[in-house]
């Protein structure tokens, strides 16, 4: 399929967690994003695109919904006042940034979109979170900043400008690869919003990370919705798993069927 899409000069971008699309990446003349302790390439989870907006949303509205998901992989299954609690703290430090539920706080003097540079990144997160009632996100955030995925710490320094994208996440290892997967989704999540006239597709590989029993449900809400309306922006996505039964472990199978009756093709070996 990536080659039959490629021949016919549609865009791709394949979340890659076991290190299996290096040689058709390099064959297609496809671009191959890796994440790890040894790469040299950073995306910053708190990043705001020009793109990221939806359904009327405002920018910020839209990124804590989708940070509040990011955030419940590293913390685990969040309460509704923990919740209240991690907004309140990613409200803070957009402001710190001069950044507020306000959309033109998102353009600079010159009327150009902020950059990365211009955003937030975890440390300055970390360093907000002061309180008692705030104690033990900082201590799970701690690897982050200062441990094996302070890689996560950076602003964005790469470029996304081929017509195949892999993101490779392997070296992140079987604990730590959610992260870096969901990083990769909503990062093309926003490339593919950007023209709806140009057809694109988005491969999620080991599907069952995000939508299975070891995520969450605001991670298994944000793939859904992808898979629900893709179609709008010209695109396509596809879901790999070896186990079918692993998209029915999160929440009763509610976002597997999901998926499944969102699927006009559905392919079983």
């Amino acid at each position: 399929m990536i080659l039959r899409y490629r021949l016919l000069g549609i865009e791709q971008y394949v979340v890659d967690p076991e290190r299996e699309y290096e040689k058709l990446a390099k064959n297609l003349n496809g671009s191959i994003i890796k994440i790890g302790p040894t790469s040299q390439t950073y995306i910053n989870i708190l990043d705001i695109r020009k793109e990221s907006i939806e359904d009327e949303k405002g920018f910020l509205a839209t990124k804590i919904s989708r940070l509040i998901g990011f955030f419940n992989l590293i913390f685990g299954e969040l309460n509704e006042e923990e919740k209240a609690i991690l907004e309140e703290k990613i409200i803070q430090v957009y402001k710190i940034k001069k950044i507020n539920f306000n959309d033109k706080s998102l353009y600079n003097k010159n009327k150009k979109f902020k950059s990365t540079k211009d955003m937030p990144i975890l440390e300055d997160f970390y360093n907000i979170l002061n309180d008692e009632k705030t104690k033990k996100f900082k201590i799970k955030l701690i690897p982050f900043i200062k441990g094996s995925l302070k890689f996560f710490n950076n602003y964005t320094n790469i470029e996304l400008n081929k017509k195949l994208i892999i993101a490779d996440v392997y070296e992140l290892g079987e604990e730590n690869m959610k992260f870096g997967m969901y990083l990769f989704v909503e990062l093309f999540w926003d490339k593919i919003k950007i023209n709806r006239k140009i057809k694109k597709a988005i491969y999620l590989d080991e599907i069952w990370r995000l939508i299975g029993v070891t995520s969450n449900k605001d991670v298994a809400k944000f793939i859904y919705k992808i898979f629900k309306t893709i179609r709008k922006y010209g695109g396509s996505s596809v879901a790999i798993t070896q186990d079918i039964s692993d998209l029915f472990s999160l929440d009763n199978g509610a976002y597997g069927k999901s998926i499944l009756n969102n699927s006009s093709i559905k392919t079983f070996f």
